[in-house]
């Protein structure tokens, strides 16, 4: 910390007033991003920029200035960020700190006198009146000569302190003159740099959590590896399941899209009892595969592999070659096993004993899933809460770092607190999503016990008026605990929209999901637009939860059949652009017409360049719109060198490679079966 940083201190107070006061001198409150009070930290990313708000005012008319101070987890600071005003007169400031390490950080707000800004505003006024001229430009020359002398602040700055004092002292020169030379941009600028404060007032240090990149920055691709390489006899109509090494050989196409992680449903043995068929049907042939989230049989349970997938060798090369690719590898965690499963003869308790005494089966009603017994943690909660670190540890040990977590908001929330801070502790790079669609209180409650990320309502919210509601919820409301992992499709979610919209719906999909949250992810089966649904479902028709399904990638897409040069593009615009890569930075602009959204996506880089996207979508799958489109401009920091002499500054068109000239407003048409979205780059 600057030697000077804390300013001028605070009087101390007279004996007989309260020892133990609440507010400082100046009072700071409604400090954000803070997790209940910090008993939770908020979440960052390394190079993430965190958005830093709080209340603060004063007393009187004189001018408070606001920081945010950003210290490492050994407590030295490392960033401080003058804090600007958000709207008028609602005396709340915010600016962005960006963590560049992963660790245990913490962050706090000081309000502070404004000297400067205190005189500055007070000479503007009464020298335009006349009023104490030679006083307000005699009080400035002796504020520069102050300042000037503190130590720490650099030497050009003490230079130009300096110079500004004595032209402020300087009789000989004009009135205006001499205040210009205390207003000047190179004064503004070393003020800027270093406040000239005093009576500083600081809020407690809040914690912020910061991960390694793949826990808020990541493109996903989910596939199934026993359909990977899977045929079916001509003759018999038996198939033959995909191995571990035929699905390393999809890696390099599920690479070239650009995708980085590549995750897979539970790769363990599948119980026979109670096995679904076809379409989620109760009776299973024998050649029928059954679903593998009904875990568990003779061959072994959690910590053991198909055979028909192969090996743990086999499972190891598989992981080797996703990394070879620039892949990481993410597992099902799925807390339940079928009738079959080891646990249920060695640990009766570890399930519910109905009265007739039967297991419970899971049921969502008016869904069943007799193949499925939940867990219970009441019974002998520490028993099995071990069981289930070691079987983590079993997959960490043989290369896995991301979990994505079935149905966690069936368990108590204890336990992931217990499990992930246990996890953390030896490997900090794990990564944990919890596939939670439920209410906001527990989908909130997982993000603060340690999921890094979480499933979202984004496949259900489509129309314009839904999507701004989200996009606020998610980038401003739930950002300091939650980071949406926005999937456009799952095997067990195929929308409406996607169902009827025809191919315009899955890029519109795909470019929301790419560009509005810096995590996103596909299905398998989505680049061939697949859509049809089982009836009276929002799943999909022969659904490969319960059956093998072949594709034929390569034709398809040789074909003109195939969206996978489009999600390649997208993924390829994600990486090219940091912007992109953060969650807080949306704004949200106006337009005329209820079914274009407008967002924009801006930051400023550690080289002090300004990356700045306007994301425009036509949400209506099925014809062409027109608008009008009103920018804020003020949240896209657009240099003034790039105005042109006409009001305009140019913009590329990323997906098409056109280019315009845009200004505050602009006219746009999306022809949803042509092009039914612009992602625009500001040109600098």
């Amino acid at each position: 910390m600057h030697a000077f940083a804390k300013g001028r201190p605070v009087p101390a107070l007279e004996p007989n007033l309260p020892a133990k006061l609440r507010f400082g001198r100046f009072p700071i409150t409604d400090v954000q991003p803070v997790v209940e009070g910090g008993a939770f930290p908020a979440k960052a990313v390394a190079g993430e920029g965190i958005v830093v708000s709080a209340t603060a005012f004063r007393e009187g008319h004189d001018q408070l200035g606001v920081t945010a101070v950003l210290y490492t987890p050994r407590g030295k600071e490392k960033e401080r960020v003058r804090l600007r005003p958000l709207g008028k007169g609602l005396d709340r400031w915010h600016g962005v700190l960006t963590p560049p390490k992963t660790g245990m950080w913490t962050f706090q707000i000081e309000a502070w006198h404004d000297r400067y800004g205190t005189w500055h505003h007070n000479a503007e006024i009464k020298i335009a009146a006349g009023i104490d001229v030679e006083l307000m430009l005699a009080e400035g020359a002796a504020l520069f000569a102050e300042a000037a002398e503190e130590a720490g602040r650099p030497a050009a700055d003490r230079a130009v302190f300096r110079e500004a004092s004595a032209a402020l002292a300087n009789t000989s020169m004009w009135t205006d003159d001499r205040l210009a030379a205390g207003e000047s941009d190179e004064v503004r600028a070393a003020v800027e740099r270093l406040p000239i404060r005093e009576l500083v007032a600081v809020s407690e240090q809040f914690p912020l959590l910061v991960e390694r990149e793949r826990a808020g920055r990541g493109s996903w691709y989910e596939f199934f590896p026993r359909s990977e390489g899977a045929h079916r006899d001509p003759a018999t109509g038996a198939w033959s399941s995909g191995t571990f090494r035929t699905a390393a050989e999809r890696l390099p196409a599920v690479a070239s899209m650009g995708f980085d992680v590549i995750y897979m449903p539970p790769i363990h043995p599948i119980g026979r009892a109670f096995r679904k068929g076809p379409n989620n049907t109760l009776t299973a042939g024998p050649n029928d595969p059954g679903s593998p989230w009904a875990i568990g049989a003779s061959e072994g349970g959690h910590d053991a592999i198909h055979p028909d997938l192969g090996s743990f060798d086999d499972f190891d090369a598989f992981v080797a070659r996703a990394h070879e690719l620039g892949l990481e590898v993410a597992l099902d965690l799925a807390l339940q096993a079928s009738p079959d499963h080891p646990w249920v003869t060695e640990h009766p308790e570890w399930f519910t004993t109905r009265v007739d005494g039967s297991i419970a089966y899971a049921e969502n009603p008016p869904k069943k899933y007799q193949d499925i017994y939940p867990l219970n943690f009441d019974n002998d909660p520490e028993g099995l809460s071990k069981e289930i670190l070691r079987i983590v540890n079993v997959w960490i040990d043989h290369g896995v770092k991301i979990f994505r977590v079935d149905n966690p908001h069936t368990k108590p929330v204890w336990f992931w607190e217990w499990l992930i801070a246990r996890v953390s502790k030896k490997n900090p790079d794990v990564v944990f999503l919890a596939e939670a669609f439920t209410r906001p209180a527990m989908m909130k409650a997982l993000g603060r016990a340690g999921f890094q990320q979480s499933y979202t309502y984004f496949t259900w919210r489509n129309t314009r008026a839904e999507l701004e509601e989200f996009f606020t919820m998610i980038s401003k409301d739930w950002a300091p605990s939650y980071r949406p992992n926005l999937f456009v499709n799952t095997p067990d979610i195929l929308t409406e929209y996607l169902q009827y919209g025809g191919k315009p719906a899955f890029k519109i999909r795909a470019v929301l999901a790419a560009t509005a949250s810096p995590i996103w992810g596909v299905y398998a089966g989505y680049e061939l637009y697949e859509h049809v649904a089982r009836p009276g479902a929002e799943e999909y028709i022969d659904n490969e939860k319960y059956e093998y399904k072949h594709r034929d990638w390569v034709a398809e897409e040789a074909a003109g059949r195939s969206l996978a040069p489009y999600l390649t593009r997208l993924n390829e615009i994600r990486r090219a652009h940091p912007a992109l890569m953060d969650l807080q930075n949306l704004t949200l602009h106006e337009c005329t017409d209820d079914a274009t959204i407008v967002f924009s996506k801006h930051k400023v880089t550690e080289d002090g360049s300004k990356d700045t996207l306007i994301i425009v979508v036509n949400v209506d799958p099925h014809s062409a719109r027109e608008s009008m489109v009103t920018l804020k401009l003020d949240a896209l920091e657009i240099d003034p060198d790039l105005w042109g002499d006409d009001g305009k500054f140019r913009v590329d068109d990323l997906i098409t490679g056109q280019s315009w000239q845009w200004g505050e407003h602009n006219y746009v048409r999306l022809d949803a079966h042509a092009e039914p979205a612009h992602i625009l780059h500001v040109r600098r």
